[in-house]
């Protein structure tokens, strides 16, 4: 049955045709991702469906017994309506009755507060309400939150999921959601699969997080130049069909302007022939001009290069027993790291607990509290970040790229401010426009165009695939692995992160950071999932000015100094591929054990002789100590070497 009917629909903003007579429908069960760049109308198709927004021609079809909630991009305010009354608001009319029976019985009642009270009980009575206000109870006990907490008091990450909880409690038959991951941690999006997962509710859903899609999808509605097509299956069938569609579609285009040019030669010829012109042939010479003028050709992609420069020093950063709290908050505890260069790392952990902030300590932004950074030499760092407080919104866009000048320098050659942000998608018009026009994904293909700009030989990018479609965000990730510097990102999401690093910082709830080899697959693969969605919500957190900070009951192993978590029983799948920094200690472990070898068969040489104890006792001392330690040293090696092949086997 179809809940949700689409018939040859119109929408146009100017003369940017978003719906050219598209249609489709909705039925029971699906669960449905609608794909497409930004500005192709993903979100106006969203407020169509929902009713927010009106076509300019065509018909939506909603049976009047179809209940539908649609969740925007927008966070919820923060404010001061209580929790418990921002989910009943899900409720229509049963919500208000639920509001004031919570507000009834918190209270001192006299005889008119309770006969309201038999009122409003008998009229949640008479609407079945009671199972209602046991979900939201559940709800809330699930995520940890008190039904008094305000909104204000909450993280936007937080907002998110209480935003997700709304939609979802009134048991909608379609729930239309945009861009729902966005806000999340990783922790958070694998409960909000689950819930969709066993919701009985029909989707249709937009998100740039490819891994959610093919975890949540059955079926793609592309939306390109206007038109929505239909593929079945998860993203990964949608890529194979979308190749398949273009091929056909830029052959039968081919073919079309070939039959084209020739009717255009036979309208040309001479008295002769156009004596004996068929006037039907004429006339389909007109319908195919005008079907050509028609066609909207497949736009252009992003167009991105990195401005090399000469390379960093061999050391990034090294930081030993640093610490670091806000206020009185500890954020991150007793930090040991070692990044070179050419490492390629992603850092995860759940909101507030401390990404940003141990990026700042990387880059020297910030001091820390305890224990030393020290910092490497000729670095040049491209800072992505994903507050995209470097923007001024009084600016325009070509200014905020060049402060003024008509051309920028890029890989040593001048080039036009215009045509430079015509490689990423920015039209002349919009180049001239002021950034606080601009949409969350244009946004960030400038703050693209600004970091590729620069000379740089460090990258660091924090959420840079926010508002980003997905085929820029593939883009992106083919710079980024043809990029020869440092590489350091923050991404909740999945397949992002497991494209582009070779090595992964976890930071866990209780400030300690651990190290891995590969991306954020090869982490649960080796060490399992070091959070629980249960601990995702035990506790709330809070907003400060350095970051969230999460007070969230820890799941990981909170022993201080170590670095082993407890392991998933399940073997590994296949072998880790090593980071280029542990490979490169690998290719260098044999020479180490070559040389202390020599070095301790030179010195046990030298005591060998008898004239050698006949020496001052300090200079005896000072021999066997350094024999001592060279031995050490030696078997430190062959530790880490087996440590190593360990990881590869």
């Amino acid at each position: 049955m179809a809940l949700i009917r689409l018939d040859e629909a119109q929408l146009a903003y100017g003369d940017l045709a978003l719906l050219d007579h598209a249609s489709f429908a909705i039925e029971e069960g699906d669960k449905i991702a609608v794909i497409g760049r930004n500005g192709a109308g993903k979100s106006s198709l969203m407020r169509v469906l929902s009713g927010t927004e009106k076509l300019d021609g065509g018909v939506l079809n909603v049976d009047s017994s179809v209940s539908v909630n649609y969740l925007a991009q927008e966070l919820p305010p923060a404010d001061e309506t209580t929790v418990f009354d921002y989910l009943t608001d899900g409720l229509a009319a049963l919500g208000g009755l639920l509001k004031r029976f919570e507000h009834l019985i918190h209270s001192e009642l006299d005889d008119a507060d309770l006969k309201e009270l038999e009122r409003v009980q008998s009229a949640i009575d008479h609407d079945n309400g009671w199972d209602f206000q046991s979900r939201i109870h559940t709800a809330l006990e699930e995520l940890g939150l008190d039904a008094e907490t305000t909104m204000g008091s909450l993280s936007g990450g937080w907002r998110k999921r209480l935003s997700i909880v709304q939609a979802l409690i009134s048991d909608p038959d379609v729930l239309l959601l945009d861009e729902p991951t966005n806000h999340l941690d990783i922790p958070a999006i694998s409960w909000l699969q689950q819930l969709l997962q066993r919701t009985r509710s029909a989707i249709v859903l937009i998100s740039h997080d490819r891994r959610f899609l093919n975890e949540i999808a059955s079926r793609i509605l592309w939306l390109d130049r206007g038109r929505i097509i239909n593929f079945p299956g998860d993203y990964e069938a949608f890529l194979t069909g979308r190749e398949e569609f273009l091929a056909n579609e830029e052959r039968q285009n081919a073919l079309f302007d070939k039959r084209l040019a020739e009717e255009e030669k036979w309208i040309r010829q001479g008295i002769k022939a156009r004596r004996t012109r068929n006037e039907g042939r004429v006339r389909a010479l007109k319908s195919m001009r005008n079907e050509r003028k028609a066609r909207v050709d497949v736009k252009g992609n992003v167009s991105m290069q990195i401005d090399d420069t000469q390379k960093s020093g061999k050391l990034i950063a090294e930081l030993e027993g640093v610490s670091y709290a806000y206020e009185d908050t500890p954020i991150l505890r007793d930090v040991n790291l070692l990044i070179q260069r050419g490492d390629r790392i992603g850092v995860i952990g759940r909101n507030g607990a401390g990404k940003s902030t141990l990026i700042k300590l990387i880059l020297g932004e910030l001091e820390p509290d305890k224990g030393t950074i020290r910092l490497g030499t000729k670095q040049q760092v491209a800072y992505f970040d994903q507050s995209r407080a470097q923007l001024d919104d009084n600016q325009t866009v070509a200014d905020s790229l060049s402060e003024g000048r008509e051309s920028i320098e890029i890989n040593g050659q001048q080039k036009h401010v215009i045509s430079y942000l015509g490689d990423f998608l920015f039209t002349p018009a919009r180049v001239r426009s002021p950034i606080s026009t601009l949409s969350g994904g244009e946004k960030n293909r400038l703050l693209l165009a600004r970091l590729f700009s620069k000379q740089a030989n460090i990258l660091v990018l924090d959420e840079p695939t926010n508002d980003l479609d997905i085929e820029t965000l593939e883009l992106l990730e083919e710079l980024i692995d043809g990029f020869k510097g440092t590489v350091i990102v923050i991404s909740h999401d999945r397949e992002f992160v497991d494209q582009i690093v070779t090595s992964t910082i976890f930071i866990g709830d209780n400030g300690r950071v651990y190290d891995y080899v590969g991306g954020f697959d090869d982490l649960i693969r080796q060490h399992g999932m070091l959070w629980s969605d249960k601990a995702s919500f035990s506790k709330r957190d809070t907003d400060v000015d350095v970051e969230d900070v999460s007070s969230a009951a820890a799941n990981t192993d909170a022993e201080a100094g170590s670095e082993k978590t407890e392991t998933n029983d399940q073997p590994t799948s296949k072998p880790v591929k090593l980071s280029y920094k542990v490979q490169r200690e690998l290719d260098q472990l044999p020479k180490q054990i070559e040389d202390a070898e020599n070095a301790i068969a030179a010195l046990e040489q030298k005591m060998a002789d008898p004239a050698f104890f006949q020496q001052p006792h300090d200079d005896v001392q000072k021999a066997t100590g350094e024999l001592t330690d060279l031995q050490s040293r030696l078997e430190g090696y062959y530790e880490r070497w087996e440590e190593i092949e360990t990881m590869q086997s």
